[in-house]
């Protein structure tokens, strides 16, 4: 299975009362655990940008506020998925809360971030808590160099989440995502140094291009 079926879903637990007259909203945002190769793999559009600007702006003509989306102008420093999407990009949007899974960007800095989400019907783009956002600083080298091609080459291959031992591969075209088990983090040594590729064989494992980590990660798929 392609990673892009197992997308880090978004579930905005959203009841609209609307209908009935009132203008309470119940909500919760949840995101799947996600490597970001999961993520870069998901997505439709992935870029680089700077946030110039903002401003609450209502794509329909609803007067909910709960339909009000933030809209961030930003300068596109560079794409790294979606050439056949947006050849430019000078808006992404956000829901204003986030309980719906909006994002709250810096745009006072004009600060530096890494940028994935989806396209809308008309072409807008839209990004979420459940997407690959992150301040540009804040990644490694490694990740850096991997949205240039490496997690595309991986793409193909599937990530498995390991909450437990024994944690098992079920196929030669998966990797097993420790980082949970020894740091108990989602944002340890392999989300952060390693893409999970596909190898001549069609079989899938761990990539590193840096010096080797300081500690070594569970590797469960040996015997």
């Amino acid at each position: 299975m392609a990673v892009s079926h197992e997308r880090r879903a978004c579930l905005g637990l959203v009841v609209l009362l609307l209908l009935a007259g009132m203008d309470e909203v119940v909500e919760g945002c949840s995101c799947h655990p996600a490597h970001p190769q999961q993520l870069f793999c998901s997505a439709e559009i992935v870029i680089r940008a700077k946030i110039s600007g903002e401003k609450i702006v209502s794509p329909s003509n609803s007067s909910s506020p709960y339909m009000k989306m933030i809209q961030y102008e930003i300068k596109m420093i560079k794409m790294f998925k979606g050439f056949d999407r947006a050849k430019d990009i000078q808006y992404v949007y956000t829901p204003v809360f986030s309980s719906l899974c909006g994002v709250k960007l810096d745009s006072n800095n004009k600060a530096g971030y890494l940028l994935s989400g989806s396209m809308w019907s008309d072409g807008r783009i839209s990004i979420g808590q459940c997407d690959l956002v992150e301040l540009w600083d804040n990644l490694s080298l490694s990740q850096k160099k991997n949205l240039n091609y490496r997690y595309q080459m991986g793409c193909e291959c599937r990530i498995n989440t390991c909450y437990i031992v024994p944690c098992a591969s079920t196929g030669e075209n998966e990797c097993l995502w420790t980082d949970w088990l020894l740091d108990n983090s989602l944002n340890g040594e392999q989300a952060r140094q390693y893409a999970c590729i596909r190898r001549s064989d069609t079989s899938c494992s761990w990539y590193r291009g840096g010096p080797p980590p300081e500690k070594d990660f569970l590797d469960m798929t040996d015997p």
